[in-house]
């Protein structure tokens, strides 16, 4: 562990403290920089460098000079970034090709000698990180994570929010090509026979391979490409087994060039994609595994996931997330719990729902600061495009839904919201953000008016209860508002004092 700042700068470190990593993989060297909340920080800067230190480890089991030349340079760009940003505490780890080549030990005397102190994972340390990972962005998770990086692939069984067994095997995408080069197959059987060895056979029947590493991700955004895709969000994307047989096909007859301009897929990866592919193919089939999800999240975020005491592992990613850009967007911190507290017995939603529901609470004034005749769209693109963790597509379009009718965008369903999710919840998220709009102008974005009024459904009435010294607080504004809700509800609107 290395701590950056010295006595003379530790008085101006940010109000936040920044935490940075250093990831020395087999593939890439890169950098991400993290602020904000303990169980879910905010990436700050995040770069890397392609140096493809694995590359000629099949050949001459050591680093070549290029990789090694690539590496230092982005070590030290790192270092001097990592300085200017005021980072409080970087931990910079490498992982299986510095582990395994003869020449390994070079770049770590070159980083120590700029200053960065190297941890060298072990297989199952490097394993256990990626599990981790898994589980900081789907606490949920149960099957096994497919950790695939330069110069190995992990994989780690993960279930009830803990990690379990976990292996290594010498499949890195940068090895593929040499075994693929024995012949037709040479791949399938190392697989199936590294598998029975280790006695990883059959052991994810039924449940799904939650993929790790880049080129998997890139593998997710030419399936999100080939379909047509509507949300280019790769955390949580499913691939059924049926399309990765499609996007084999497709890979064998599609032009680099027409590869390149497809967006988010970068160019170093393209020529990974086909062994990445042929090794995912074997991996479910030895497996057993119903199919493939993707995680964005992997080794770094376990890291930092590791660090977490036990209550802080508990919170709900999601939640957190929310409410720290609610905190940071919004005008009234505390609004967001006590407006969820306020429009719940309006609704009886199931754990998952309620959730959701709160979440969109927590971002209802996130639009606030936006031009007045787009903040329904500011609403709906954080919910969309935010970098949220522990919800799927349809989960997306629901929140979308409701943050765009509480920020002022009406009843409509904007594109693409009706083809990530069903007619039924998003109806039910319009009311959701309906309540969010009542309460939002009845207390004009403070607490004290919701914890001292409350709404019920009632005898075929929405009712809005008051206190005799709030009456004035139910303005015109109010009153239309309440009724909208009501009418969504089928109930007429009553105003009790």
């Amino acid at each position: 562990m290395a701590t950056l700042l010295r006595k003379s700068e530790q008085r101006a470190a940010p109000a936040k403290a920044r935490t940075a990593i250093i990831d020395i993989g087999s593939n890439s060297v890169r950098l991400v920089v993290y602020e904000g909340a303990a169980r879910l920080p905010a990436v700050l800067f995040n770069e890397k460098v392609m140096a493809g230190l694995g590359r000629s480890l099949s050949e001459t089991g050591a680093i070549d000079k290029a990789g090694l030349a690539r590496a230092r340079s982005a070590l030290a760009r790192f270092g001097a970034l990592a300085r200017e940003m005021r980072v409080t505490e970087l931990r910079t780890v490498a992982t299986a090709a510095v582990r395994d080549a003869s020449n390994g030990g070079e770049l770590i005397r070159a980083a120590e000698a700029l200053g960065l102190e190297v941890e060298l994972l072990s297989g199952m340390e490097e394993a256990t990180a990626s599990g981790l990972g898994v589980l900081s962005g789907i606490p949920e998770a149960d099957g096994v994570v497919g950790d695939l990086g330069g110069g190995s692939l992990e994989l780690v069984r993960v279930v009830a929010g803990t990690v379990t067994d976990r292996v290594s095997f010498p499949l890195g995408v940068l090895r593929l090509g040499v075994i693929r080069a024995e012949g037709k197959g040479a791949l399938d059987r190392r697989v199936a026979k590294l598998f029975a060895e280790s006695g990883w056979s059959g052991r994810g029947k039924g449940l799904p391979l939650y993929l790790v590493g880049g080129s998997w991700r890139a593998l997710a955004r030419l399936d999100m490409h080939r379909t047509g895709y509507p949300l280019p969000v790769v955390q949580q994307y499913p691939i059924p087994l049926d399309h990765i047989g499609e996007l084999q096909r497709l890979l064998a007859d599609m032009p680099r060039a027409e590869l390149k301009a497809i967006p988010d897929i970068s160019g170093a990866r393209i020529p990974t994609l086909p062994d990445a592919t042929a090794l995912l193919l074997s991996v479910l089939k030895h497996l057993g595994s119903s199919g493939g999800v993707v995680s964005a999240y992997g080794l770094r975020e376990g890291l930092l996931y590791q660090r977490l005491s036990a209550e802080q592992r508990r919170e709900d990613p999601l939640i957190a997330a929310a409410r720290d850009e609610g905190e940071r967007s919004g005008r009234f911190p505390e609004h967001g719990d006590v407006i969820d507290a306020w429009i719940a017995p309006l609704f009886n939603d199931a754990p998952e729902l309620a959730r959701l529901r709160h979440t969109a609470c927590l971002l209802a004034d996130v639009g606030w600061r936006a031009n007045p005749e787009f903040r329904a769209e500011r609403g709906m693109e954080i919910a969309l495009h935010g970098n949220w963790v522990a919800i799927d597509s349809a989960g997306r379009a629901v929140l979308a839904q409701a943050l765009y009718t509480a920020l002022g965008g009406g009843l409509g369903c904007p594109e693409p919201l009706e083809s990530l999710a069903d007619a039924e919840a998003l109806a039910h998220a319009r009311r959701w953000g309906l309540a969010i709009r009542l309460g939002q102008r009845l207390s004009g974005g403070v607490a004290a008016p919701l914890r001292r009024s409350h709404v019920a459904l009632e005898d075929g009435t929405l009712a809005l209860s008051l206190q005799p010294h709030d009456e004035a607080l139910y303005g015109e504004a109010v009153e239309k508002r309440h009724k909208a809700l009501a009418v969504a509800f089928g109930r007429e609107p009553v105003l009790e004092v």
